[in-house]
């Protein structure tokens, strides 16, 4: 592992999740979602994303943040774990599938099968249309740009942490099988997020973040 956390999987008693506790939460202003950081792609290259270590160690101080933020400005927080196929990486059950940061006893944890975050899960539960939602996490041209634009579509105030995100590089097969580095991947989904409306911050401003801005 890149960032020295334990790859521990949630326990359907340490977290609450859909089937283990019903009611929700008192009603949040401001929302953090922790996307796909799972063992699997936080893991060191080839098998995790090029930025493993420090978009994993960004995540784990954006969690932490959140977690140490005072209680009335204190974010929900719902952790998005991403069930793949059989044989992939992340196939459900497996040690890739893990998540790498253990939930807290009033956190959530949602699985998921697609794109968005919101596909197919009960994640609008959690997400007031009204609340701002933060987001970080992984992939940026996957999970994470479908998730903010349904977010946008939904009526939420979207903030994406740069350097708290990443992905894999990108093989242009209708360019001659070249490569897009990784980090210029996640450039272009910031960019395009950007001018769809998601307000770009960086990790220089995670001691302003969960506060009333």
């Amino acid at each position: 592992m890149t960032n020295g956390s334990s790859p521990t999987p949630p326990s359907s008693n340490a977290v609450l999740t859909d089937t283990g506790k019903e009611a929700l939460l008192p009603t949040p202003e401001r929302v953090l979602l922790v996307l796909g950081a799972q063992v699997a792609l936080l893991s060191d290259a080839p098998l995790g994303v090029p930025a493993a270590g420090t978009v994993g160690s960004n995540i784990m101080s954006v969690l932490a943040a959140a977690r140490a933020a005072p209680k009335h400005e204190r974010p929900r927080i719902v952790h998005v774990q991403n069930s793949g196929t059989s044989g992939d990486p992340d196939e459900p059950h497996t040690p890739g599938w893990a998540l790498v940061y253990t939930p807290l006893p009033d956190e959530y944890v949602l699985d998921k099968c697609k794109n968005s975050a919101f596909a197919g899960t009960s994640l609008e539960k959690h997400v007031p249309c009204d609340a701002e939602l933060i987001v970080i996490g992984l992939q940026s041209d996957f999970c994470v740009r479908a998730t903010c634009s349904e977010a946008l579509a939904r009526g939420n105030e979207v903030v994406l942490i740069r350097g708290a995100h990443a992905t894999y590089d990108r093989l242009e097969v209708w360019d001659g099988e070249k490569t897009t580095p990784a980090d210029q991947v996640a450039r272009e989904i910031e960019e395009e997020l950007e001018e769809a409306g998601v307000i770009l911050l960086d990790m220089e401003d995670l001691p302003n973040i969960f506060t009333d801005r």
